[in-house]
């Protein structure tokens, strides 16, 4: 949670999610320093969208701020973010309106939103979504989710609340912060999540092309029926007739594929399985006060309390 003025009390939640390095081991460090620190290690890697659950399942604050740890979004301007939850948001979306990324992510990023506005929801704000805030009532509603393969920033559309946006450039990743393990592979993952988990569009588009290619099977099964009689020998075009043959089930392959990323979700679903498994959590330092990491004091909603100790 990140505090606008000197009045405010909050606390940093570190989530490692089975990084191969020595962040754990630097996390402790700094919580040796810094005693607003709360550390959930998770057992293994379980992907970006189950780790920030496990970070806002463990924050207390009445707001919680979901920002990357790799300082390529600006911590600075989480202040920004708390101005406009105290105006009444509660939804704040930091949107990304550049970036300082490679051509093809830039490209991909821009094809995932159009494809998404159009496949599930149309309210998603042009641009990237870097990071968030969200009241207390919102988080809530969040963890109660128990929704596997999903996307948050999706859920907070679904939600209903009405966002407010704040614009910002995105910079690069400093080379002395390591490399990013964002990859192909997990943004194609996220793209197939966020557009199954919220769009019945994918199976609609399956069953119409499944109808069209039946009407043109049957008008060609028609033309070859109605040539062997005419002409009483079997028709030529075998090449033509093994490219049709090659398409259609090409095309059944793609939608059992799509009717089978249903059906991994609904059994992934039925399983019941936790998202993430929690190893440890490190909790801040018992030398302070507990009552710095109760619940975050909304100056100018309510009564405004002074932390000594920032």
């Amino acid at each position: 949670m990140a505090a606008a003025n000197s009045a405010d009390r909050f606390e940093f939640v570190f989530v490692d999610d089975g990084s191969g390095d020595d962040s754990f081991e630097v996390l402790m460090r700094l919580a040796q320093v810094e005693s607003r620190i709360r550390i959930v290690k998770l057992s293994r890697n379980f992907g970006a969208q189950d780790a920030l659950y496990a970070g806002m399942q463990h924050a207390r604050g009445d707001a919680v701020a979901v920002i990357a740890a790799d300082l390529q979004d600006p911590p600075e301007l989480l202040s920004t973010l708390v101005e406009r939850w105290r105006a009444g948001s509660k939804v704040v979306l930091a949107i990304r309106e550049g970036r300082n990324d490679p051509w093809l992510t830039q490209a991909l990023a821009r094809a995932f939103h159009v494809v998404y506005r159009r496949l599930a929801h149309a309210t998603l704000p042009r641009g990237s979504v870097g990071f968030f805030l969200v009241d207390r009532q919102v988080c809530d509603l969040l963890n109660r989710i128990e929704e596997n393969n999903t996307w948050i920033v999706g859920l907070l559309l679904w939600s209903g609340f009405e966002p407010a946006l704040v614009p910002y450039e995105r910079g690069g990743r400093a080379p002395h912060f390591g490399i990013s393990k964002w990859s192909f592979g997990k943004r194609f993952k996220l793209f197939i999540d966020s557009i199954v988990g919220y769009s019945y569009v994918p199976l609609r588009i399956a069953s119409s092309l499944g109808i069209v290619l039946s009407f043109v099977g049957l008008a060609y099964a028609v033309v070859i029926i109605a040539t062997s009689v005419t002409r009483h020998s079997q028709p030529e075009g075998w090449t033509s007739l093994m490219v049709v043959v090659l398409v259609v089930s090409g095309v059944q392959l793609l939608m059992i594929g799509v009717v089978g990323e249903y059906v991994w979700r609904a059994l992934d679903a039925a399983r019941a399985r936790p998202r993430f498994v929690v190893d440890r959590v490190v909790e801040p330092s018992q030398s302070q006060s507990e009552e710095v990491f109760l619940p975050v004091s909304r100056a100018g909603r309510g009564q405004k309390a002074a932390d000594p100790r920032q």
